[in-house]
């Protein structure tokens, strides 16, 4: 692996999200050259002004137009590139209306990055997966501990989103099988849970609906959800460290910092922003009536999969091999309060 950062180029795709821009980020920090793909090139501008408050970029910043739906554009992206992160992928607010409508561009999409990245002799790419592809279609024991050997079951009657995540990382890992041992293109993923942690932009995405919600007080009461929590930071610190580690080629990582029900963000929330004005709801509601409230308001039936349950995940691969040291709980949903107040999300 190259050591000479400004003379290296690494792409980020979908890096107008949540976790694409904090990759960009970090690797602007570190010296290297970024080439970001985007869906719209109009966001660039905005991109780049939003980078440029935490970074100096030097010239160091490109965008260029790709879409996961496309073959054109890939291969031209990755030109000169050492390393690709893989992170765009469809998320959706609500359920959609065919399944296919994230499955085809999240497996579909991968395997033209991952293609394109073997054509353009990059190095290594490093996948952003998700926690859903871990955790979903099984009925363990409470205190099971999920691990980076564990598959969600996509013939267990996954919803779209845990279903797309799976069979794209699947689909990713089955390419790099058929490349064979000898190809120099290696494969890392990294699986985060939720993510938390600061905006920086009023675009934020899918990622901080949850935190949205409970400060603008859009929710009567608080369902009974939990998840692995992680913060955007780290997630992005985690796909650097992969990919410069060389212990890290062929390994997904299970990217989380630790377990939080809603409850318990609502009560860091209600903590140090109540005195604010923000009335944060912190009634816990039975699960019936989530699902009666899911009838009538559908954007409500894409959590329904998970009501009452907290997946229990390991963590410790990722801190071993990446010497990851990840936010606390209370750090991150802060983070993302207060960065959420500035941008006047909230």
């Amino acid at each position: 692996m190259t050591k000479d950062k400004s003379n290296t180029l690494v792409a980020v795709t979908g890096a107008s999200g949540f976790i694409g821009l904090h990759c960009a980020l970090v690797l602007l920090r570190k010296g290297y050259r970024v080439r970001g793909t985007l869906r719209d090139m109009s966001r660039s501008d905005g991109l780049c002004q939003a980078l440029e408050k935490h970074v100096e970029i030097g010239g160091r910043l490109d965008f260029v137009e790709a879409e996961l739906t496309r073959d054109d554009g890939w291969v031209a992206a990755f030109d000169g590139c050492t390393y690709v992160h893989h992170v765009a992928s469809p998320i959706p607010l609500a359920v959609p209306r065919h399944e296919n409508d994230l499955i085809i561009p999240a497996h579909d999409g991968t395997l033209r990055v991952l293609a394109a990245a073997n054509k353009a002799g990059v190095g290594r790419v490093v996948m952003t997966s998700s926690i859903a592809a871990i955790v979903n279609g099984y009925h363990h024991c409470p205190s099971y501990l999920y691990s980076e050997k564990d598959w969600s079951d996509p013939d267990a009657g996954l919803k779209p989103y845990p279903k797309s995540k799976t069979i794209a990382e699947r689909a990713a890992w089955d390419y790099m099988a058929k490349l064979g041992k000898e190809s120099a293109l290696e494969l890392t993923v990294i699986n985060p849970g939720m993510v938390y942690g600061p905006i920086l932009e009023s675009d934020y995405g899918t990622s901080g609906e949850i935190v949205r919600k409970l400060m603008r007080r859009d929710l009567p009461g608080l369902p009974r959800l939990g998840w692995g929590s992680v913060d955007v930071r780290d997630v992005a610190d985690a796909h650097i460290k992969a990919m410069e580690s060389p212990a890290a080629a062929g390994q997904r990582f299970c990217c989380i910092a630790e377990d939080a029900w809603i409850s318990d963000i609502a009560a860091i929330l209600k903590k140090h922003y109540a005195e604010r004005g923000y009335r944060i709801p912190t009634l816990v509601m039975p699960n019936l009536m989530v699902r009666l409230v899911a009838l009538v308001y559908k954007p409500v039936r894409v959590i329904l999969y998970e009501l009452g349950t907290l997946a229990r995940v390991d963590n410790s691969r990722i801190k071993a091999t990446l010497d990851w040291q990840p936010r606390g709980l209370e750090e991150m949903v802060i983070a993302m309060a207060d960065s959420m107040i500035e941008h006047k999300v909230v």
